[in-house]
């Protein structure tokens, strides 16, 4: 194996040069066997360990709770925006480390007692552990809010989309059991998605890269070092942010072919970026490029392939199939991108005609005002979640069913399959007891079950829907982890979830949201939990200190999510509202437009009126037995060619991930997240591997942090100040006639008739 002819120097950090003699650092005697077999982790993370390190210190508990606190709230701003912004916990991962100096530098070293346990103001020099366990901190203000704010989204829809008034304890309540439910999910999935080598998490890598450029000294490096490149590009970054982010924000859909065809339709529904297939066009954004499929440069390159191949397949060919040729579904009727719902003659639907006071469906009302269609990328983006959900658990059963049976048989007879180095040098700590997650996850089933009880009118959900929930929380977890933990990208199940429970459960929009929540984003939490231990896996972080430290971060994030979102769904008038906005107003809410869109589907209209015997689009539902049927043919060429290595790596749920995310995110988002993955771990790891290894994943920190701080900078001294800059340049796409339809005699305003 290449990777084990690469020396891993010993690691001697700034920290650990201020260290006294006493601390001493463990270097295991790795054999070839307890090497990863992963080249990209014994490339980059260290197999050496200082268990000497203090690590839940003062200046943790400061700084952790501080940079939790900051990014929930930048975060939970960003995410109701129209050009929605994640910043990442890196960020805060920057910020702390001159500040966790400083403290080293001027606190006094003297004890104080906090809940009668003492705690050492200032045990020595800021060392690498509580730099990642204050980052463990910050990522709660990343998954529990701002980067997928999935309980906040639901709340939002109930306050800003359907007019609801519900108390802020009940909405306190659904935000924080969701997240302790994903906790307890995680712990009890640890031994299958944390311990085993073959689980690495690609993304903390890059975070690993990070660490050891800020922490370790590079002096016999030829070219740049570490820090300095990440200096050097963050810089840029944050310069050239200032371009797409405010002054020429045309470059974040650059849709030339609208130029050259400036009165066609079917042209510019061809090549533009931001509202039609993309073809021509370019992002060069870096927030657009990375915001829906992750950083590319974190991505392995086998990952990228296949999502390219279904990517490929999906937009390029059965798009323009059944848009042009057989006008599937009525298409030419409707824009083909967009994820807004519409009526038979091409107009929005207005679902305030057929709601009833409390909020369920007026079924007369429906039947008069008429059906429901869905945009075609959007419609067929649901068809591809049935099928990517069904080949999801084929395709793990098939590939990996029998390492997950083997890991459960070693974890019931308390034995341990293959160790690495890292899993050796983790068997220092004490492990976390199984019954303190238990007890979380009990908890936090009784409080959801209890409040079906209490607000039985806000949450519409039966307790009996809440258990449903759960059992297929507990199903799809593993599956799902296993196909995240080992490429980096998460197939979702939110479709299957809603589909069905709509069937059981008719005409209740706010109940539907409330299942997705329970049992898909409890899921969502979990794989964030785990990914974060991999993570003090790696970086050799006592297990107890990660349970508190991710328990802790985790209830600050969701009272302070909640928090900031009622403030500002109480406080910004319109919000959501895109009507009631100027059409440039900058509190659109894209993402959740989509969530209210599902709701509605789902919930309001149910899947049996629209999937069902009769329903325009029941031809979609034979994409689940597709998707379950995909998988075998690869699995079993892979059994009767042993030999071809390149069987195994076609990976139909990450084909079919081609399909996602789509709306809100574009072709173009993802087109250039593909393109850009590929030059960087494809042809670069190939060519120029020594750079790949030394740059890449500092690349990635130093392109997420300069954008994240532009981001933060123009919103508050322009956005919010309502700063406007308004010229050619800023605005994006000019392509006005990508939304209009293509059906002869439908008249859309600000469309021509098209003939």
């Amino acid at each position: 194996m290449e990777s084990h002819e690469i020396v891993v120097a010993e690691q001697t950090t700034l920290d650990n040069q201020e260290t006294s003699d006493h601390h001493s650092t463990i270097e295991a005697e790795a054999t070839m066997d307890d090497h990863s077999s992963v080249e990209e982790v014994t490339l980059v993370v260290p197999e050496t360990d200082d268990p000497s390190l203090p690590v839940m210190t003062f200046r943790v508990w400061v700084l952790g709770t501080l940079s939790c606190t900051i990014l929930i709230c930048l975060n939970t701003f960003f995410t109701y925006r129209t050009q929605p912004l994640t910043i990442s916990s890196i960020l805060m991962q920057i910020i702390v480390l001159p500040i966790g100096r400083f403290m080293a530098r001027v606190l006094p070293k003297r004890n104080i007692s906090i809940l009668g346990k003492k705690i050492s103001l200032n045990p020595g020099p800021f060392n690498m552990k509580e730099h990642v366990i204050i980052t463990i901190f910050a990522n709660c203000g990343v998954s529990s809010g701002g980067g997928d704010a999935y309980s906040i989204g639901a709340i939002t829809v109930m306050k800003a989309y359907y007019k609801q008034s519900m108390s802020f304890l009940c909405a306190l309540l659904i935000v924080l059991t969701t997240q302790i439910l994903g906790y307890g999910w995680a712990g009890l999935l640890k031994r299958y998605l944390v311990d085993p080598d073959e689980m690495w998490w690609p993304s903390n890598v890059a975070q690993v890269s990070l660490f050891r450029t800020l922490h370790e000294k590079d002096p016999n490096s030829r070219g740049l070092t570490r820090m300095k490149f990440f200096l050097i590009f963050m810089a840029a970054s944050f310069v050239y942010y200032a371009l797409p982010g405010y002054l020429f924000t045309i470059l974040t859909f650059f849709s030339w072919v609208c130029w050259v065809w400036p009165h066609s339709i079917t042209a510019q529904q061809i090549g533009s970026g931001a509202n039609g297939l993309g073809i021509g066009a370019f992002t060069l954004d870096w927030a657009g490029i990375s915001s829906y499929h992750g950083n590319p440069l974190v991505t392995p390159w086998i990952s990228i392939l296949n999502i390219a191949i279904g990517f490929i397949i999906f937009i390029y060919v059965i798009i323009p199939i059944c848009y042009w040729k057989y006008n599937t579904f009525d298409y030419r009727k409707f824009p083909m991108f967009s994820n807004k719902l519409f009526t038979s003659t091409g107009q929005i639907y207005d679902t305030h005609k057929i709601l009833t006071q409390q909020y369920d469906l007026n079924v007369p009302a429906y039947e008069n005002y008429g059906k429901l269609y869905l945009g075609p990328l959007f419609a067929l983006s649901i068809g591809s979640g049935f099928a990517r959900f069904s080949a999801t658990i084929v395709h793990v059963a098939l590939f990996h069913g029998s390492a997950i049976w083997k890991q459960t048989k070693s974890a019931w007879k308390n034995v341990n399959v293959r160790l690495d180095i890292h899993a050796k040098l983790m068997k220092d700590y004490e492990e976390v007891p199984q019954w303190w997650y238990l007890i979380l996850l009990g908890a936090s089933i009784g409080l959801s079950l209890l409040m079906s009880f209490i607000w039985p009118k806000d949450i519409q959900l039966h307790w009996l829907g809440m258990l449903f929930a759960f059992a297929l929380a507990f199903i799809v977890t593993l599956p799902i982890g296993v196909i995240q933990a080992t490429t980096n990208q998460q197939p979702g199940y939110d479709i299957i979830a809603q589909f069905m429970f709509g069937y059981i459960i008719k005409g209740k929009p706010i109940a539907s949201l409330l299942f997705k929540i329970y049992g898909r984003i409890s899921t969502v939490h979990a794989l964030s939990f785990l990914c974060d231990l991999k993570l003090g896996h790696y970086m050799k972080i006592p297990p107890k200190c990660m349970y508190t430290a991710q328990l802790a971060g985790t209830i600050i994030a969701g009272i302070v999510n909640l928090g900031v979102a009622w403030w500002m769904l109480e406080n910004i008038e319109n919000i959501c509202d895109v009507d009631g906005l100027h059409p440039h107003g900058p509190w659109t809410c894209p993402k959740y437009k989509t969530t209210f869109n599902a709701s509605v589907i789902w919930g309001l209209i149910g899947p049996k009126r629209l999937f069902g015997p009769g329903g325009m689009y029941r031809n979609l539902v034979w994409l689940y037995l597709v998707g379950a049927v995909l998988p075998v043919p690869i699995w079993v060429m892979s059994k009767i060619f042993p030999e071809k290595k390149w069987i195994p790596l076609i990976n139909i749920p990450l084909v079919l991930y081609g399909f996602a995310g789509m709306p809100p995110a574009s072709p173009t988002n993802i087109a250039c997240w593909l393109i850009t993955g590929i030059i960087f771990n494809c042809f670069v790891f190939k060519y120029k591997k020594g750079w790949w290894q030394k740059y890449n994943y500092v690349l990635s920190a130093a392109l997420d942090t300069g954008t994240a701080f532009m981001g933060v900078l123009i919103f508050f001294l322009l956005d919010n100040q309502n700063v406007k800059l308004k010229w050619w340049g800023t605005e994006v796409d000019h392509c006005p006639l990508a939304t209009c339809p293509t059906e002869p005699g439908i008249v859309v305003k600000g469309c021509t008739i098209f003939k």
